[in-house]
């Protein structure tokens, strides 16, 4: 026989203790005594507040180890996971980092070296470059080198080429109008501005005017050459791991 129900005889201090601990079984409780009635109210009362303070307190705890239990299963599984690198995103940023440390340093480079270089890639570009013009900077005449580049076997045309090495300032259309007139002067039928800034639009649309066009190269398409045609660069070839290797069977 299962008891369920606890009788109490006395009001007391010793009857209200066992009557705590008989609602906290889950017991009925029931209560009698000698004394006066408004006591006997009274004692219930307390015991029925301190029963629900006690249940309040109980769902409290449950709660709190709920929680508890559920960060823990997180913490666990945030433990287990694989971060995978993203081999693209990597690479792009790779890429783009050495490009912008190529551009500061064509910045710093003095005047001469500047030509120099762009003399080197537009040579590696297909322009055969001719030592006896526009090397000699005190003798260069308004251009900063010269060349020819054979389209055909029955064309060559002449190439004169005009290096600007700025660190903040744009290349202007008065700049490319100069440039034009000097073209004309050699007999050039192409013109390449080089800058390690960036042109105008007045600019680029001076560079398209008439007969004798300009092509124009900035800082980035700079750097973008320099990677095409490998000039003073070594490409450095690496492996990442698949995400393959870190799934868990």
């Amino acid at each position: 026989m299962t008891v369920k129900n606890v009788g109490i005889l006395g009001a007391g201090k010793v009857g209200i203790v066992l009557a705590e601990l008989a609602l906290a079984a889950g017991y009925d409780v029931r209560i009698s005594g000698s004394g006066k009635v408004s006591k006997i109210e009274l004692t219930i009362q307390t015991l029925v507040t301190n029963y629900w303070n006690q249940k309040t307190r109980e769902r409290v705890h449950r709660k709190l180890t709920a929680m508890q239990e559920s960060d823990d299963k997180l913490a666990d599984r945030d433990e287990d996971l694989v971060v995978i690198d993203d081999p693209e995103s990597r690479q792009d940023a790779d890429e783009s980092q050495w490009k912008s440390d190529l551009i500061e340093c064509l910045k710093k480079f003095n005047s001469g070296k500047f030509e120099n270089f762009s003399r080197a890639l537009i040579s590696k570009m297909g322009v055969t470059i001719d030592k006896n013009h526009g090397v000699v900077r005190s003798a260069d005449h308004g251009i900063d080198g010269f060349g020819y580049f054979k389209s055909d076997e029955f064309r060559t045309s002449r190439v004169a080429i005009q290096c600007k090495r700025y660190t903040q300032d744009q290349v202007s259309e008065p700049e490319i109008d100069k440039f034009k007139g000097v073209m004309d002067s050699f007999n050039a039928e192409y013109g390449i501005f080089v800058t390690t800034s960036h042109f105008t639009n007045r600019a680029k649309a001076k560079a398209m005017q008439g007969n004798n066009t300009v092509t124009l190269i900035d800082g980035q398409e700079l750097a973008d050459l320099v990677e095409k045609y490998e000039l003073q660069i070594t490409p450095i070839k690496t492996y990442t791991l698949n995400a393959y290797y870190y799934e868990q069977d």
